[in-house]
């Protein structure tokens, strides 16, 4: 059973679904569990796909709506909290790097936050609505798997910046050698078994994260787990954004 502790610590942290492991997890066994991230958001997107199938004809807005509402259940809300004081941070931190991470600790959301939010689950949304329409269901799975995909790559790649943060036994215990192999196979397997929609989005993804990426070293010198929440919620959203365009921009052509 231990052997499949990193897993099921992964499948804890990420979802909300009814896995619930005894006492505290050896922080050894947390920083394992970074390598189960894209298998977790596989599994999330599974469900997103299987739930859209389930829907069969009902109208596009209210299979967004059922599958945006799912999403957001699945996962907790972690990453969109992430992204909220995220954006209150860099908008009240002006530019100052120990008051931006003063503000992502406050637990109160201001303006930035909730119109942040607002548009981002409305770009979802729409998205949402296309891709369940022309049953896409390729996109929908891939969309999660990205946004884990992402964290492997920014703990890789990023120093955490907050001790004893939430993803402080990550960043210390992460076996960056069985990681690297898995972003490296994650973003060659992807476009080889997708074709060219796989391929786009992993291009719009790798640019959004090391833009983001980019973002966080300037302001605050790396990362911190709700900058990794952020990440994770606008990396989904770029590829959903990709594989909505895709077709337009290829007819365009």
């Amino acid at each position: 059973m231990r052997l499949f502790h990193p897993f099921l610590i992964a499948l804890q942290f990420l979802t909300r679904l009814p896995v619930r492991l005894p006492g505290t997890p050896d922080a050894h066994l947390v920083g394992r569990s970074l390598l189960y991230y894209p298998l977790v958001g596989l599994i999330l997107g599974s469900l997103l796909a299987a739930l859209n199938w389930i829907l069969g004809d009902a109208s596009g807005l209210l299979r967004a709506a059922l599958l945006l509402a799912t999403w957001v259940l699945l996962t907790g809300a972690l990453h969109l909290d992430g992204l909220a004081d995220s954006a209150d941070a860099w908008v009240g931190g002006l530019g100052d790097r120990e008051r931006t991470l003063a503000i992502m600790k406050d637990p109160y959301c201001g303006p930035a936050a909730v119109v942040t939010l607002m548009v981002v689950l409305l770009t979802k949304f729409a998205a949402l609505e296309q891709l369940a329409s022309a049953g896409n269901s390729v996109a929908l799975v891939l969309a999660p798997v990205f946004g884990r995909i992402a964290l492997v790559a920014l703990f890789l790649t990023t120093p955490y910046v907050r001790p004893g943060g939430l993803g402080a036994d990550l960043a210390q215990h992460f076996p960056r050698r069985g990681c690297a192999i898995v972003l490296l196979t994650s973003l060659i397997t992807i476009p080889l078994v997708t074709g060219s929609q796989g391929f786009w989005m992993t291009l719009a993804v790798a640019s959004t994260i090391l833009l983001l990426r980019s973002l966080m070293i300037q302001r605050i010198g790396g990362m911190t787990g709700d900058t990794a929440g952020a990440v994770v919620t606008l990396t989904e959203v770029t590829a959903l954004m990709t594989a909505v365009l895709l077709p337009h921009c290829i007819y365009s052509f």
